[in-house]
Formats: C-alpha cells, sequence, structure tokens
C-alpha cells in the first residue's frame, strides 16, 4: 500500500497582492487534502516567528516546501529568518539533532528571469540549483532530502492561460509527492520537478 505524505508549505511573499504568478498558484493548491499552507508574512508580519509551533509543524509533516519568489537569487527575508531561528541545533541538527531525519524539502519558485538566463553562459552565470545550493546544504544539514526545485520562469511576460498551466501543474505536481507516485531516482535526477511532470504528461 502506498504512503500517504502529509504536506507543508512554507509561503513567503511579502506583497502577494501586487503578485500575478503566486496568488494564481496558491488558488490552485488550495484545499487539497494532506496539504497545509503556511503563510509566513500573515501569521509573522512583525517577524516574531513562534518556534515551537514551526517545529511542531514540520515534525507533523512529511514533505516541506518552501514557496517563494527568486529575490536577489535567493528568498524574502523572511525565509532566512525562519531558518535561522527554527532549524534549531539539538532539533535540526546536531548530535541530538534528529527531528527531521528522513524528511524531504524543496523550493518552488517564480523568477522574472526565463530560464536560459540561469546558464554558465547566460547573465546570471549559475543555475537555479547552483544558486539554491545554501537551501540544499540546509537540508542535508538537518539529514533530510532536498529534492529539485519547481520552477514559474519568466513571470513578467506569462499569459494567464500560461500561469493556469503553471498552477495545474503545481496542483498536480503535490498530488503526486502526497500519494507517493514518483519514483526518488527519478525525482533526483531531473533539474526541475518541472520537467519531471513534463515527462509524466508526454
Amino acid at each position: 500500500m502506498k504512503k500517504h505524505n502529509k504536506i507543508l508549505i512554507l509561503f513567503a511573499h511579502p506583497a502577494l497582492h501586487k503578485s500575478k504568478t503566486n496568488s494564481v498558484l496558491l488558488r490552485h493548491i488550495s484545499g487539497i487534502e494532506g496539504v497545509k499552507i503556511n503563510k509566513l508574512y500573515d501569521l509573522y508580519p512583525d517577524f516574531h516567528i513562534d518556534i515551537k509551533r514551526e517545529q511542531q509543524l514540520l515534525i507533523e509533516h512529511d514533505i516541506i516546501i518552501w514557496q517563494h519568489p527568486f529575490y536577489w537569487y535567493s528568498a524574502p527575508a523572511i525565509v532566512k529568518e525562519w531558518i535561522d531561528i527554527v532549524l534549531q541545533h539539538n532539533f535540526a541538527y546536531g548530535r541530538k539533532g534528529n527531528a527531521l531525519v528522513g524528511k524531504k524539502m524543496m523550493n518552488v519558485l517564480t523568477s522574472g528571469g526565463q530560464r536560459e538566463r540561469y546558464q554558465p553562459d547566460g547573465p546570471n552565470a549559475y543555475s537555479i540549483n547552483q544558486l539554491l545550493a545554501p537551501f540544499e546544504r540546509t537540508v542535508k544539514l538537518c539529514k533530510m532530502e532536498y529534492y529539485p526545485p519547481f520552477v514559474v520562469h519568466g513571470t513578467h511576460l506569462l499569459e494567464r492561460s500560461d500561469i493556469e498551466r503553471f498552477g495545474e501543474e503545481y496542483k498536480k505536481m503535490l498530488i503526486s509527492l502526497r500519494d507517493d507516485l514518483f519514483d526518488e531516482a527519478d525525482i533526483l535526477q531531473n533539474e526541475y520537478m518541472n520537467d519531471l511532470i513534463s515527462i509524466d504528461n508526454a
């Protein structure tokens, strides 16, 4: 019998009312059974993060996703604050820090730049995965598995129909992760989770 994973979305967008892409992505995934959306800026507008609450959510879920715009090759400030204070020594890492062992973690990103701009010979000089190395190393330090990101590129140029399609793909990805439909070897060999969804649709 297949395992059903519980998924936690750590959503961080400081100006969601201005975002045409993340609002659509959220709409598509809202209400999915087994998926909890944790809106960090709504919960902690003063950045006073409830550490115990956040740690308990991590314990209760199998797959954790940071969803955020790709600000300055990284994430909005509250994501860094969350990492700094929630992933405590002897909770998430360290000799006694085994609370998260074996869980999965990944990023869901929106970026104004096209995919080809994030290449060694492109204007950004590095791939998205190379730029996400601090997230990957954080996850590995916490004895979790880091999955490839799901990325929506070129958000400024996307038509509404394109954004809706990404929303459907995001929903399909979450349901597939929840229902353990992907082979982990297939996940890890893809640059983006989007690529795995595309293969599945072929």
